[in-house]
């Protein structure tokens, strides 16, 4: 597998938990400079201190105007090769109470906030001889699970921009791709496995088993996992790869 090319700049959202500072340990131990970014800055310098990443932003995706000019000052230090679109957010209800305002939440973070991202980085990645986009959406965004409406409408949502936007920048060096987890042992998926205890009174590892049932292989994804997909995909070796939404759930879809 053909690795980084030589100190590209990485800008990772949502970098401070869970896989998306995995995936700013793994681009760092490439290579790569990375910049985490951020709504609360606490875990983003507590990822810098752990060593995934060298500098933090701090913004909300759904906020363009904050995340321009986060992106913008990242940028002005050194230009943004490798763009990870990973921030996001989940929420559960039946479909009669998922109101108004819950679909405009799930779709301003998980599918604007890639938007806002992606607008804010693009026009200089253009110009760049290696660029690469990846998007973390999610199994959700391949598949329809119940009593999340609103999340895995955003999430395909997500993977149609992903598809688009790689159509149209098929001439240029730059590459956009979608990776799709399946239940990983994040915090947020922590958050759905006490939603699941409440709810029904199961045991934890009765909520987890719950979870994992989706996955042919009967377990949580790792948060390493994720990021070494997304690093293959950021790798110079995986410039014909442009345009895909890559399922990493032991075998789910």
């Amino acid at each position: 597998m053909s690795g980084l090319p030589h100190s590209p700049h990485a800008l990772v959202t949502g970098g401070g938990r869970g896989i998306g500072r995995e995936i700013a340990f793994a681009l760092a131990r490439a290579g790569a400079t990375v910049t985490v970014l951020g709504r609360q800055r606490a875990p983003l310098d507590e990822a810098v201190a752990a060593g995934a990443a060298h500098f933090v932003g701090v913004a909300d995706v759904a906020d363009q105007a904050a995340i321009s000019a986060a992106i913008a000052e990242a940028a002005a230090r050194q230009p943004i090769d490798i763009l990870i679109a990973n921030a996001g957010s989940a929420e559960s209800a039946p479909f009669g109470k998922s109101d108004a305002a819950l679909f405009r939440r799930m779709i301003d973070v998980n599918f604007m906030g890639v938007v806002h991202t992606i607008q804010a980085a693009l026009p200089s990645m253009k110009d760049r001889p290696y660029g690469r986009i990846v998007a973390v959406a999610s199994t959700a965004g391949l598949k329809g699970y119940a009593y999340v409406s609103a999340y895995s409408a955003a999430k395909h949502a997500v993977i149609g921009l992903v598809r688009s936007l790689a159509l149209e920048l098929a001439a240029t060096r730059v590459t956009v791709n979608a990776v799709c987890p399946g239940f990983t042992d994040t915090d947020l998926v922590a958050g759905s496995i006490d939603n699941i205890m409440k709810k029904t009174g199961r045991s934890r590892e009765q909520a987890i088993s719950e979870l994992a049932r989706h996955n042919p292989q009967g377990r949580l994804v790792t948060p390493a996992e994720v990021a070494d997909t997304v690093l293959w995909l950021c790798g110079e070796g995986a410039s014909a790869i442009t345009g895909q939404a890559i399922a990493v759930a032991g075998g789910e879809i």
